[in-house]
């Protein structure tokens, strides 16, 4: 049997929700913890003031649990980040996010949708298929992994018309 301290945390019932400028720290903690090179809340601050980008976070009783952050210019928009608490993780989360923000951008008027994610990141890349994206070209060692070596970016699209 697991000990308590390894238990996974279990969300909020809570719906997904936009962000908000005062969500710019939590999400920086939480960027760190899916990313060797995180933003800092004051990035953070700058994307949830700028009008063009949109966000969507889901709660649970220890905080802010997951959030998505996408950047619109006319009828495209590009996911910048997603990122579910390493404890929240295969809850459904992600899921939940990404359809939420799907739907919203939909009704801003984004028809196609774009984002790049390592090619070795298998639960996004999965997330991601399933929501109906597909592979259109590959960014050679586009990210730096901690260790200094780089990885591919392999760039994805979806059409939401």
């Amino acid at each position: 049997m697991m000990s308590p301290w390894c238990w996974p945390r279990r969300l909020a019932s809570g719906a997904p929700r936009l962000l908000r400028s005062s969500d710019a720290t939590a999400c920086a903690a939480l960027h760190a913890t899916g990313f060797a090179h995180p933003w800092s809340a004051e990035e953070f601050a700058v994307f949830l003031s700028e009008p063009a980008c949109s966000g969507d976070g889901i709660d649970a009783k220890f905080g802010l649990a997951g959030f998505i952050l996408t950047r619109r210019a006319l009828d495209e928009a590009e996911i910048l980040t997603i990122v579910v608490d390493p404890g929240a993780r295969r809850q459904d989360c992600g899921r939940r996010l990404l359809g939420a923000h799907l739907s919203r951008l939909g009704a801003l008027g984004v028809t196609t949708l774009f984002l790049e994610v390592d090619e070795s990141n298998a639960a996004a890349l999965a997330l991601y298929r399933r929501h109906g994206f597909t592979q259109s070209g590959v960014r050679k060692g586009y990210y730096v992994k901690p260790d200094g070596t780089r990885a591919n970016a392999l760039m994805m699209r979806r059409s939401l018309s």
